[in-house]
């Protein structure tokens, strides 16, 4: 029986979906290299993270259709991800980040982003941080 147990929770365990271990109190120091073109303000206009406009305000990230920021112009390939309905989560934001053209092209979107910054460590933890500001709390 008890072997039977521990055969279930392995793979319960392999069959769990995978989630980011980032710490968002390490993210939160590590969003400084992103504040430069990214803000983080709320719907009624909190700002949380003053920072530049060059990219999308980021609240809310985790969670939302990719490429959906009203009034920011988006390149071809989140427009793509935008019209796929892609939904970020916090594993594939980490990604995202790490090489931005990489990973849209690994997703079959067109390899054109206005982001040419490439976060080389932590992307875990800023995706984690960002996810403290979206109405999955962090789960997704």
């Amino acid at each position: 029986m008890k072997t039977l147990l521990t055969a279930t929770a392995s793979l319960l365990a392999l069959a769990a979906p995978a989630f980011a271990e980032g710490d968002a109190a390490k993210g939160e120091k590590e969003f400084n290299k992103c504040k430069s073109c990214h803000m983080i303000e709320t719907d009624d206009g909190e700002t949380i993270v003053r920072g530049g406009r060059t990219g999308p305000n980021l609240y809310g990230i985790v969670g939302r259709v990719a490429g959906t920021v009203d009034g920011f112009r988006y390149g071809k390939g989140l427009e793509a991800a935008a019209e796929a309905e892609f939904v970020w989560t916090e594993e594939e934001m980490a990604e995202y980040m790490t090489d931005p053209r990489k990973w849209l092209d690994g997703q079959g979107f067109p390899n054109q982003s206005k982001m040419t910054f490439k976060l080389r460590k932590g992307q875990e933890d800023v995706a984690a941080y960002l996810a403290t500001f979206s109405e999955t709390d962090g789960e997704g």
